[in-house]
């Protein structure tokens, strides 16, 4: 009888019968690196331990298929890559069926995403995207069982996604020949469609034959909505939101909807587990800037001595100022960071820190420790020119600065006028008040 209930099945008289469920289908997409969300603010939404706990909590009603439509590295660095394994880990955890090439995947390279395949065992598929050659650089479909039935996922990635070393065919010409290469051989149609928001709803109408059709990055998340056979959405944004489809027990239309990962969604264990992997191994590496992609790209002729020279120097001739900087959350932006356990990882690093990738800055936790937190060349720009004659101006607008770090991913309620009151210094002496 234990036995039974494990399985999912009830008794009839003698012979077990398995206990029909609703099925679900639910996708991720434009994850962009976004493991966890950074903290910066309340109420961000998003990442893969939020992920878990939501698609944990759907399998105890109904019976579910996982998928990511793509986009989930940040970039192509050596962080990025190493950020992305992690995704994919995660992912992988969470008993995903399959993982599209999208816009991000594909500038990894056929030779990368083949060594992810082959390491993590990860469910990529591309139905549209070759190597050089013309070869496959993973497969071109999966199949997975949802219930009763088989579900076959194709992957599409948009031709505006064309890079060196890849071909990319027509998404519709490349769907047409799979699904007829696969004749009998499934009962459903999901597409995984990396696809600007005009793509997809031409795709929509392309091609008839598929059952479900989910994709981004689309301007912002499409709810499911039915044209003709097929249903469709999208989602987009740092995994912030799924597209969760569903249908009731006995053949039942598909339904859906889009779901926020918001702060109300309790972290999952196994995937805290993940992020501590990553997050140890990033201490283990150290990344220096230019391994991140984060650093500022420092072109044409630099001024001479432009190189940063610490807030220490700044206090020789600022003291006041300097004290007023201490005393802010500035001036203790690296201690957050430590708080939050997240003081290896370049993404906070480089708003963390003072010249990050610059001359005489931030170059990581080993090389840097006199860099860390948000100094006073943060704002004002790599100083030692200044330092060595005052009359030089430092480059930087400071008030140009603060958008760098305070963008509305980071810190939402940021207010011009009401910050920039909190910190503002350097202001002469008022004069004293007539008797």
């Amino acid at each position: 009888m234990l036995c039974c209930l494990m399985m999912g099945c009830r008794k009839t008289g003698t012979s077990p019968t398995k206990v029909m469920r609703p099925s679900a289908v639910i996708v991720s997409c434009d994850t962009a690196g976004w493991i966890v969300p950074c903290g910066c603010s309340s109420k961000q939404a998003g990442g893969l331990l939020r992920r878990a706990t939501y698609v944990d909590s759907v399998r105890q009603t109904a019976d579910v298929l996982l998928a990511d439509a793509g986009g989930a590295p940040g970039g192509s660095t050596s962080y990025d890559r190493l950020k992305f394994e992690a995704v994919l880990r995660g992912e992988i955890q969470m008993q995903l069926a399959a993982h599209n090439i999208g816009a991000a995947e594909a500038e990894l390279g056929a030779k990368s995403l083949r060594e992810f395949a082959e390491k993590l065992k990860a469910p990529l598929i591309s139905t549209n995207v070759k190597d050089a050659d013309g070869q496959e650089i993973v497969p071109t479909h999966r199949i997975a069982k949802l219930g009763d039935q088989r579900i076959a996922i194709a992957g599409v990635l948009s031709k505006k996604y064309a890079r060196e070393g890849l071909q990319i065919e027509n998404p519709r010409d490349a769907l047409m020949r799979l699904i007829l290469s696969l004749k009998g051989q499934f009962d459903q149609l999901l597409v995984l469609a990396y696809l600007p928001e005009d793509e997809l709803e031409q795709l929509v109408s392309q091609v008839p034959e598929a059952d479900m059709i989910v994709g981004g990055p689309t301007r912002q998340s499409i709810s499911p909505r039915r044209t003709g056979p097929a249903i469709w959405g999208a989602t987009t944004n740092k995994g912030k939101f799924l597209v969760h489809l569903e249908r009731p027990i006995f053949n039942g239309q598909w339904d859906g909807k889009i779901v926020e990962l918001s702060e109300e969604i309790v972290d999952d264990a196994t995937q805290a587990k993940n992020l501590k992997r990553f997050r140890d191994e990033l201490a283990r590496i150290d990344f220096t800037a230019d391994q991140t992609g984060f650093a500022p790209v420092l072109a044409g002729d630099l001024p001479s001595n432009f190189q940063v020279a610490g807030t220490e120097a700044c206090q020789k001739c600022h003291p006041n100022d300097c004290q007023q900087w201490s005393e802010t959350r500035h001036g203790h932006a690296w201690q957050t960071l430590v708080d939050k356990q997240s003081q290896m990882d370049p993404y906070c690093q480089h708003c963390h820190t003072t010249g990050y990738g610059q001359p005489g800055g931030f170059r990581s936790v080993a090389l840097g420790s006199l860099r860390q937190n948000v100094g006073c060349e943060s704002c004002h720009g790599p100083g030692q020119a200044h330092v060595l004659r005052p009359a030089t101006r430092t480059l930087y607008d400071a008030r140009d600065r603060c958008i760098q770090c305070h963008d509305h991913e980071n810190s939402p309620k940021f207010n011009y006028d009401e910050f920039w009151a909190a910190i503002t210094h350097g202001q002469p002496a008022s004069p004293p008040k007539d008797d």
